[in-house]
């Protein structure tokens, strides 16, 4: 269905902002290029995945005494400014899509009747918790995606480590200056890691003025 789709991690109010209930290093600094990022897929037709926590108290994720792990402080709670995305990455006509599996029949046709994007909300840091990614992405089939949004070292990893085993024929882009990690050692690690795996490397640049996406987009099937 999509040749190339763009895939938004988590770029929440609690994460990217000073401010935040959980603010990864660095991430008020990658807002401008997850703002062109934004801009020109929604210019070019691109469809926008996207993933949100959505917590409230009692969540598995959630503890007053966390181990940095499985839990973590309170962010992204259910009604608050923290749980939502910046604007700059603001999505088009979002399909919500909650975490407790839904008929894989009824989510297709829901998806294949929808021109917005998509948004995976998630109560565990890993995207794949969410029970519907997989009936999603069978539906839109991307040969090619495009990936950016923190923490590099959380649910970024997640969900590239997680595409990478469900989908291994997509091939699967990292906007390295489009993510931020919580610790920035492990986090450069990874993408070194990742690279060697096969997953293309890529800058804002080469997507936004370079025509990297119209040379992936008109490539052959």
């Amino acid at each position: 269905m999509a040749r190339v789709i763009f895939w938004d991690v988590d770029t929440q109010y609690d994460f990217m902002q000073p401010d935040g209930k959980l603010s990864v290093p660095g991430a008020q600094d990658i807002i401008p290029n997850l703002k062109r990022l934004t801009d020109y897929a929604h210019t070019r037709g691109i469809r926008i995945v996207a993933s949100a926590d959505d917590h409230v108290m009692g969540h598995p994720e959630i503890s007053d005494k966390p181990d940095w792990q499985s839990t973590f402080p309170p962010h992204c709670m259910r009604g608050t400014s923290g749980q939502k995305k910046i604007p700059e990455t603001a999505l088009r006509d979002p399909l919500v899509v909650e975490p407790a599996r839904t008929d894989p029949q009824t989510l297709a046709e829901r998806v294949r009747a929808h021109r917005g994007d998509v948004l995976f909300h998630k109560h565990r840091f890993d995207v794949f918790t969410n029970e519907n990614v997989m009936a999603v992405l069978e539906v839109l089939d991307p040969q090619d995606i495009v990936l950016y949004g923190v923490a590099t070292d959380v649910c970024d990893k997640a969900a590239i480590e997680g595409l990478l085993e469900r989908r291994p024929h997509t091939r699967l882009f990292v906007v390295t200056d489009a993510v931020r990690g919580i610790d920035q050692d492990v986090s450069e690690h990874l993408l070194r890691e990742w690279g060697d795996e096969g997953v293309r490397l890529v800058r804002t640049k080469e997507l936004v003025e370079e025509g990297l996406v119209e040379e992936l987009a008109s490539a052959a099937v």
